[in-house]
């Protein structure tokens, strides 16, 4: 079912009376709405396949390749489930997200799940611009030292798997884990790319007064952004990705032109 009026109209109720805050850094941010992720997909054509009466959330891509499992009831801390089943030209692959990863920042991986794919950009150029510190040529972490990714290369595998970790600080060592991501060997790059550069993004995300934000560490201060605004922001995103959509259809669906007549010309005829 694609996205309706009356969805967005819900999501702009809410954030139409919620006074924002920028708040920061990102990895701390906390979950915010979900819906920065659902409503997106929903406006690119994926379909909801679940119990529409279950706390899980299903989507699935109109060709049937990938799906998204949010399961806020998952006793693994794994709350969202991206997969990909195998196909012509690409193997499976999978990702995970723990609860209190920022919507916004899952976004910028499941928005690029519906643009045509990019030349794979080097997913540590936007981390280390942004000022995270490079530990190695495998691994960054925050300015504050409570967010680290890491780029894993194990015996069995070909490729390099991604794993992201927000934890307590506590010295030179990682206290308890407050959220993490993994993303497989196979996950391509031009997602992985995306995500790392809106986790690494000094800009503050929105959240509204009262709400749950990932550590007491995060910091908040009144937005100069008003409530409508952020309302707008998402309106118009929903929209470009409807239209990358579309386009990318069209796409998929434009008959392959003839090609020319390469057929040797009929000899002349003998006089």
């Amino acid at each position: 079912m694609p996205l309706s009026e009356r969805q967005l109209a819900a999501f702009a109720d809410k954030h139409a009376w919620q006074i924002p805050f920028d708040t920061g850094p990102r990895h701390l941010a906390g979950p915010g709405d979900a819906r920065h992720v659902t409503h997106g997909l929903a406006a690119a054509g994926w379909n909801t396949v679940s119990d529409p009466l279950s706390a899980e959330i299903v989507l699935r891509s109109p060709d049937l390749r990938l799906s998204l499992q949010f399961d806020p009831q998952s006793a693994t801390g794994a709350w969202w489930r991206l997969r990909s089943e195998p196909f012509a030209g690409g193997p499976a692959w999978y990702a995970e997200f723990g609860e209190l990863v920022p919507a916004e920042v899952l976004a910028a991986l499941t928005d690029a799940l519906i643009s045509a794919p990019s030349q794979p950009a080097d997913p540590w150029a936007s981390v280390t611009s942004a000022g995270w510190h490079r530990d190695s040529e495998s691994t960054a972490r925050s300015p504050d030292s409570m967010c680290r990714i890491e780029r894993q290369l194990r015996e069995s595998q070909e490729l390099p798997s991604w794993h992201i970790e927000t934890s307590e600080p506590r010295g030179e060592f990682s206290g308890p884990r407050i959220w993490h991501a993994y993303l497989d060997e196979r996950t391509p790059l031009h997602l992985v790319a995306p995500f790392l550069t809106a986790l690494a993004d000094p800009s503050p995300l929105q959240r509204g007064m009262y709400e749950r934000t990932a550590h007491y560490r995060a910091v908040q201060k009144p937005s100069p952004l008003l409530p409508q605004q952020v309302v707008d922001a998402h309106t118009n995103r929903i929209n470009s990705l409807r239209t990358q959509a579309r386009s990318a259809r069209r796409q998929q669906t434009k008959p392959a032109t003839n090609p020319a007549n390469t057929n040797p010309a009929a000899p002349a005829a003998r006089r």
